[in-house]
């Protein structure tokens, strides 16, 4: 079992900045990835960013291409989503989620993932 505790959400006028925060706990198997998705308000969730935490590789949806960056404190078992230039589309509930599945970084989001978390909530005002 990997318990998953989102961290940092909160209010933040449009093109401010916010850091999320994952915190991986549990039985951790190597090699496994972190997945950040969202879900606006009606929408559907939505794969925003993943890490490999076998090689570091990285994936980024168009939308937050060169705005967010996602990256690993390994000493602290955390992965980070650091949000900047953010617009109010990018309002949402922000999950963090742990995936086994041994692709490609860039397919990740196509299969399903072991374990979320509860999500923390992210609001961008204009």
């Amino acid at each position: 079992q990997v318990q998953l505790v989102e961290s940092g959400g909160g209010l933040v006028q449009a093109g401010g900045s916010l850091s999320l925060s994952c915190q991986v706990s549990g039985f951790i198997v190597d090699p496994y990835s972190i997945c950040w998705f969202r879900q606006a308000p009606g929408k559907e969730r939505e794969g925003v960013a993943a890490i490999s935490l076998y090689d570091d590789s990285t994936y980024y949806t168009e939308s937050v291409k060169g705005r967010f960056t996602i990256s690993r404190d390994s000493a602290k078992n955390t992965v980070i989503l650091r949000m900047n230039s953010l617009k109010p589309e990018d309002t949402g509930v922000y999950y963090c989620a742990f995936s086994t599945t041994t692709v490609a970084i860039y397919d990740i989001f196509r299969y399903d993932m072991n374990y979320w978390g509860k999500g923390t909530l992210v609001t961008v005002s204009s």
